[in-house]
């Protein structure tokens, strides 16, 4: 049978689209793919499928927020980060909790929305894992319909934690297994990896799987854009100034600032280029969370070949205080993160002379 307007074969179209539909891989396998040999591997298998089914959850609740009561705006509360709570940050954090409770493999789920972990005790004999996240990162932009997320990170716990503390979890972001995050935007995508590169899966709603979209994906080593709340610049020291005036006087630089750090990160991760948080004069320890959110996007550009910051120290190899804990970040191809360095360095060399 051949078609009358553009005389394609349409059996040949069809056998086509049926060899793709065979060949698509979901989340689940390509898990068990990467750790054909490993005894943790239908664990992580298991673990990954979880974070997938949270994001399904959140993605079809964004999907019609503006059309449910009580789903947009804020709950009138603040969080253990002094910042105004929104109604969706706590859907978010509670559809994490609820997809775990039953799992088996998790003790303990920290999150940037609650003062400490939450244990789920039940587990605990036998859940070897802890999952640390940032529910719905960038949520200020949700009442405008922009791109959010959420960012996730999974650690061995080590010991029993009999105290509470999960003093533990106060590691080197080199201590993660796994890490990524989940964009939702036009389509919702999940990235991770396990310590085998990175790899973007695409939420197939039809079948309701995530299927793979990108393998191995590797980061420029330098990119045109970047990213960053300029409407800061007089809260910065004089390097973070110096860097922007440089971009602002040399041609082949742009731009992009969209307020939530995963979509910013995810466009850096395929074009190239530097998403910077700077910690300010008044608050040098800037305002992203170690744990939640540095620690795991720092993960996951060093398997793609890029790098991650505070401006004078990996970010992986920097161990928390604190479960809050912030810090400044740096992140993205590896030449761009290490110009900023070199202004970084450069005034703290005039300084040490003055």
């Amino acid at each position: 049978m051949v078609d009358a307007q553009t005389g394609e074969d349409l059996h040949i179209r069809l056998e086509e689209t049926q060899a793709l539909d065979r060949d698509c891989t979901t989340l689940s396998r390509h898990v068990l793919q990467q750790l054909q040999f490993s005894p943790d591997a239908q664990d992580i298998s298991a673990l990954m499928n979880r974070i997938g089914l949270a994001g399904k959850l959140i993605a079809r609740r964004l999907t019609r927020a503006g059309l449910v009561e009580n789903a947009l705006g804020f709950t009138g509360t603040v969080n253990v980060q002094g910042e105004s709570v929104k109604k969706m940050d706590i859907y978010a954090n509670d559809v994490f909790i609820s997809v775990f409770k039953q799992s088996g493999l998790v003790c303990r789920l920290a999150s940037e929305e609650m003062e400490k972990p939450y244990y789920i005790p039940e587990n605990c004999p036998i859940g070897r894992y802890t999952l640390l996240y940032d529910p719905l990162d960038g949520s200020s932009n949700l009442d405008t319909n922009l791109n959010v997320g959420s960012i996730f990170s999974v650690r061995q716990q080590e010991g029993d934690d009999e105290d509470g503390s999960a003093q533990d979890l106060l590691q080197s972001g080199r201590k993660q297994i796994a890490a990524g995050y989940i964009l939702y935007g036009p389509s919702t995508m999940l990235v991770y990896s396990i310590g085998q590169g990175v790899h973007a899966f695409t939420l197939d709603p039809s079948l309701g799987e995530f299927i793979l979209a990108n393998e191995n994906i590797k980061i420029p080593e330098h990119g045109p854009v970047y990213s960053l709340n300029e409407g800061n610049f007089w809260q910065w020291d004089d390097s973070m100034r110096d860097y922007i005036r440089y971009v602002h006087r040399h041609e082949g630089y742009t731009a992009r600032y969209g307020g939530a750090l995963v979509g910013d990160f995810h466009r850096i991760l395929y074009q190239g280029g530097v998403f910077l948080y700077p910690g300010t004069v008044k608050k040098p320890e800037g305002k992203l969370r170690l744990l939640y959110e540095s620690a795991p996007m720092a993960y996951l550009v060093e398997q793609a070949g890029g790098r991650a910051s505070t401006g004078t120290e990996e970010i992986l190899d920097v161990v928390a205080d604190k479960l809050h804990q912030r810090t400044p970040l740096v992140i993205g191809s590896k030449e761009d993160v290490a110009l900023v360095e070199s202004f970084i360095k450069e005034q703290k060399r005039i300084s040490n002379q003055s």
